[in-house]
């Protein structure tokens, strides 16, 4: 009687494993560069592929084919990372990023030019203000926005003119800056 050892039975899998996997390695090479369309990325993930296959070997049914359990795998694994990579977003390496990729214009006067063009509009009439924000910011239609106020439309267009060059001399005046919580002490 032969005596057969653990590591002999594991021996075997693993002989067994490779004669059923490695002939298909080029075919899962294909289909992975076919998905992703980019060498590097595409054997990273026949990597990743094979890397779960040996982890999992034993999970795969014994009766079923080693070729479509392992396109599966490459399969899943490829729409995740494409996945992830329209969440993320493209990568670009530092190095062929442009000034434009990584610097950007400042936005403190943006902050700052918002704030006051708020606060003057707090500084016209109620009348004004409604008609400027739905035509200007609302996009609304002078025909709409007088059928949305219940007014005639001469009347809007009188508002908006008037709001307008009210707006513009508040912020010309810079009295948008100052603020109602703060008072000038001598």
């Amino acid at each position: 009687m032969i005596e057969t050892r653990p590591e002999d039975g594991a021996a075997d899998a693993m002989q067994d494993m490779i004669v059923l996997v490695e002939p298909l390695i080029p075919a899962l090479r294909r289909y992975a560069r076919s998905l992703l369309r980019e060498p590097a990325a595409a054997d990273d993930l026949v990597q990743d592929c094979l890397e779960r296959a040996i982890t999992r070997w034993g999970q795969r049914r014994s009766d079923g084919d080693v070729r479509s359990w392992l396109f599966a795998i490459i399969h899943n694994l490829a729409i995740n990372r494409l996945r992830q990579s329209a969440r993320r977003g493209a990568h670009v390496a530092i190095e062929d990023a442009g000034e434009a990729a990584v610097a950007h214009a400042p936005t403190q006067e943006d902050g700052v030019r918002h704030r006051d063009v708020v606060r003057a509009l707090e500084g016209l009439s109620e009348d004004q203000r409604a008609v400027v924000l739905l035509v200007s910011v609302e996009g609304l239609s002078y025909a709409e926005t007088a059928k949305a106020l219940d007014v005639p439309i001469g009347t809007v267009m009188s508002r908006l003119s008037r709001g307008r060059e009210r707006l513009q001399r508040i912020l010309e005046s810079g009295a948008a800056v100052t603020s109602p919580h703060l008072r000038r002490v001598k």
